[in-house]
């Protein structure tokens, strides 16, 4: 029988993926933010913190019902949001991915060119949000989006993935990455 992670493993998981995601490029210092649902709790990445430094003493403990103690990421809202919305949800990643980002300025639905692209999401949503009303509006958005999808982007901010564990969110986030570059490469040629 396989033994579940308790909440001091899931917590180490979520601070060396978010570490991932700063030093694979997906991520600078300071931005992107991650999260996991444990029971009625979800234990997100403080609010400006570097991926560098971040430790499990730092994760910010927030509630299902929208309470969200002090130093949460302003996504903090938005991460309850989609957890709510997606109960077989367990995890929460956001990140800046350069290639993703630009690749869908344009705000249209981006389709992969490369195979595991296809593969795993053969039609990505892009939602465009005014950037002063991103707080207020995103978490409904993204929420929505990740009902059907298993990544989203933001227009001109980023990307948001959800899944059933903390290992499988990061895969998606690094997956849609991928194939971003990738199709920003094969249009040089």
């Amino acid at each position: 029988m396989k033994r579940l992670p308790d909440l001091q493993q899931l917590k180490q998981q979520l601070v060396q993926h978010y570490l991932w995601l700063r030093q694979y490029g997906c991520n600078d210092s300071h931005s992107g933010n991650a999260s996991f649902r444990w029971h009625d709790e979800v234990w997100v990445t403080p609010s400006g913190c570097c991926a560098d430094t971040l430790t499990v003493d730092d994760l910010v403990r927030c509630q299902l019902d929208g309470i969200k103690e002090e130093g949460a990421s302003l996504d903090a809202a938005l991460h309850i949001e989609v957890y709510r919305e997606n109960p077989a949800t367990r995890a929460v990643f956001h990140s800046h991915g350069p290639y993703a980002v630009a690749m869908t300025l344009n705000g249209e639905s981006f389709e992969p060119v490369d195979f595991e692209g296809q593969y795993y999401f053969p039609t990505v949503p892009v939602v465009k949000i005014p950037y002063q009303d991103y707080v207020e509006k995103s978490p409904k958005a993204v929420a929505n989006e990740l009902k059907t999808h298993k990544v989203m982007v933001v227009c001109g901010h980023g990307l948001y993935a959800g899944a059933e564990s903390i290992n499988q969110a990061y895969k998606w986030i690094c997956s849609l990455e991928l194939s971003a570059k990738t199709a920003w490469l094969a249009q040089q040629i």
